[in-house]
C-alpha cells in the first residue's frame, strides 16, 4: 500500500482533557487529541476518512501540500490566548490500508429466533455470530 504524507498544524493549548488540535488545511479539516500520539493517530484517522469519502463521492483527494508552503495562521486557533504553541508537522496516511480496515471492522445486527432455537444453541454452546458469519458467507458464495 502507498503513503501519502499531509501536512497538519499542530496546536497544543492550555486544556487538561484536550490539551491537542490538529488543523488539515488540505482538506479544511480539524480534529484533537488527548495527547501528542493521540492528535497524530486522530489526523490520520480523519485524513483517511475525508479521503476515502471523496474517493466513494468521486471527487479527487487532494494532493498533500509541502509543509513549508503551509501558513500557522491559517489555523482556526491561531492567534487565541489559551495557545501554548503551534507547529506544522506531516502525518503519514494509507487510503488503501485504511479502507481495508474500516471494511473489515465488526458491526452489530439485531436477529430474531425463536426462543427454543437460541435457548438449543446456548445449551450446545453455538456461537449465533459465527455460524450466521458462515451461512451468509455460504449463500452469498464468498468462500
Amino acid at each position: 500500500m502507498k503513503k501519502t504524507v499531509y501536512p497538519v498544524i499542530l496546536t497544543e493549548i492550555n486544556d487538561k482533557k484536550t490539551p491537542y488540535l490538529v488543523y488539515v488545511p488540505d482538506f479544511d479539516t480539524q480534529t484533537q487529541g488527548k495527547d501528542l500520539a493521540d492528535a497524530i493517530y486522530m489526523a490520520e484517522d480523519v485524513i483517511s476518512l475525508v479521503g476515502i469519502t471523496l474517493a466513494d463521492d468521486k471527487k479527487s483527494i487532494p494532493k498533500p501540500s509541502k509543509a513549508y508552503d503551509i501558513d500557522i495562521a491559517c489555523s482556526p486557533w491561531h492567534g487565541e490566548k489559551n495557545v501554548i504553541s503551534e507547529t506544522v508537522t506531516l502525518v503519514p496516511v494509507d487510503f488503501g490500508a485504511y479502507r481495508l480496515r474500516m471494511r473489515n471492522l465488526s458491526v452489530r445486527r439485531n436477529v430474531t429466533l425463536p426462543a427454543w432455537l437460541d435457548e438449543e444453541a446456548s445449551k450446545s454452546g453455538i456461537n449465533v455470530s459465527a455460524v450466521l458469519q458462515e451461512a451468509l458467507k455460504e449463500r452469498l458464495q464468498l468462500g
